[in-house]
């Protein structure tokens, strides 16, 4: 749908085609285009989309625009919406509203929701407990095929997902069953002789990256989690923990870019929260670049014997930083997708040794060539290769050990990428060419 031409029936007040087109647009598409409107004219359109899509229509709006509607909204209108939203999307609207606005949601909504909501407040940021939802269809392991459909009619509408529903025995998980085979087996089959015993949970304190990747390696639609007494208490469904693969590929990509991570989107990021995210990095690196001058220094003697030797500084260092910032890369993806644990350190020091020595042997041929075939000097094109055979190999095993170090210590492997790679390599690479330099040239 075209935002201008939608804005202009909002505005000439035709009310009834406002209504005819939300009526027949998917909810995602819908929340995308009142991103488009105004303060005023979102409050109108909001209020004209059909009351079986608000609910979910505002669980997909941005947190700006939640807040905006929640502050607009009457008590009645509030409490509707509420009463439509699941637990996990109402307790990420309230992690992201201010006190005043917090208050009042609490207050709109009945007390058995409430001590619900204030339950999932109260577990840790980033854990399977803070985006579980309370709301999923259990059963008993004595019911029948038929009485189990039955038991889903009557509630279903209200969980948030039954294409998996939970077989509990007081409040313990005993087993799952899918909706495919309810509604194939015979009505007078018993849930117990159908239900799978072996079970992918988690608790409600393990870190949600770990309950996303379960998703990916399982290929599930929804996972249980249980609380520390082994008993059921929600489960994380597969669209909260792609979420959760986006907060940390954002976080990932900002920490590797050198800049410290924003929940909020781009447009939404003031210009000064913009700046104030870089500009600590970019201190840090910028001093610590200082470390480099400071060494080149120390060899103002073999840049006056031999100028040339300056000119070679620029590609060692992007060389040596190309590397590492490869090798980093790869590593942390491969800690990321769980390919990668610390315990393979040694296997993976191997592997990126074996790949430096044929990279920097090629690097070294070409370049060394190169400056004899313009020079004709055949001991700087042994220093330019010598020096990049030793960058090459040092960049490709930093940039392989310090995410894996970092992993261990509990650190985001993240931050030990490209800037901070290129910044220590920068280091070592001057130290090793004018080490090699002096030595082949004798200017000790």
């Amino acid at each position: 749908m075209n935002a201008k031409i939608f804005t202009e029936l909002l505005i000439k007040g035709d009310f009834k085609a406002v209504h005819s087109i939300l009526d027949v647009m998917n909810v995602v598409d819908i929340a995308l285009l009142l991103e488009e409107l105004n303060e005023k004219e979102l409050a109108i359109a909001f209020r004209l989309i059909p009351k079986d899509k608000a609910a979910d229509v505002f669980s997909n709006m941005s947190n700006t625009m939640q807040t905006n509607l929640v502050e607009m909204f009457t008590e009645k209108e509030l409490k509707e919406i509420l009463d439509d939203l699941y637990m996990d999307d109402t307790v990420d609207l309230l992690e992201e509203l201010p006190a005043n606005l917090v208050t009042r949601i609490l207050n709109a909504v009945d007390s058995s929701k409430r001590n619900s909501i204030n339950l999932l407040l109260n577990y840790p940021e980033d854990s399977a407990g803070s985006i579980m939802t309370t709301e999923y269809v259990s059963l008993h392991q004595s019911m029948t095929v038929k009485e189990a459909m039955a038991h889903i009619k009557q509630v279903g509408i209200h969980k948030e997902t039954i294409y998996t529903c939970y077989v509990l025995e007081r409040r313990k998980l005993i087993g799952i069953v899918s909706a495919k085979d309810l509604m194939t087996m015979n009505d007078d089959t018993v849930i117990s002789e159908i239900m799978e015993t072996e079970i992918i949970s988690a608790t409600t304190h393990t870190d949600q990256e770990e309950v996303a990747q379960l998703f990916s390696k399982y290929g599930l639609l929804a996972i249980p989690i249980l609380d520390t007494g082994g008993l059921m208490v929600g489960i994380v469904t597969v669209d909260d923990a792609m979420d959760v693969m986006v907060e940390e590929a954002t976080e990932d990509i900002t920490i590797m870019a050198a800049m410290n991570p924003s929940e909020k989107s781009y447009f939404e990021t003031s210009v000064f929260s913009h700046a104030k995210n870089r500009i600590v990095w970019l201190l840090v690196l910028m001093l610590s670049a200082s470390i480099t001058g400071a060494i080149i220094t120390r060899y103002e003697d073999a840049f006056s014997a031999i100028p040339l030797l300056v000119s070679f500084i620029p590609m060692l260092m992007d060389t040596g930083g190309n590397c590492g910032s490869q090798s980093s890369t790869l590593i942390i993806r491969g800690l990321a997708l769980n390919e990668i644990r610390f315990r393979d350190i040694f296997k993976v020091i191997f592997k990126e040794f074996r790949i430096a020595l044929i990279v920097s042997v090629v690097l070294a041929f070409a370049n060394g060539l190169r400056i004899f075939l313009v020079y004709h000097d055949m001991k700087l094109a042994v220093v330019i290769g010598l020096s990049l055979i030793a960058t090459v190999i040092l960049s490709k095993l930093i940039g392989c050990v310090l995410p894996l170090a970092a992993k261990k210590v509990h650190l985001d492997p993240a931050i030990m990428a490209a800037p901070l790679i290129t910044t220590l390599v920068d280091t070592c690479s001057i130290i090793i060419y004018f080490s090699i330099a002096t030595q082949v040239f004798h200017l000790n």
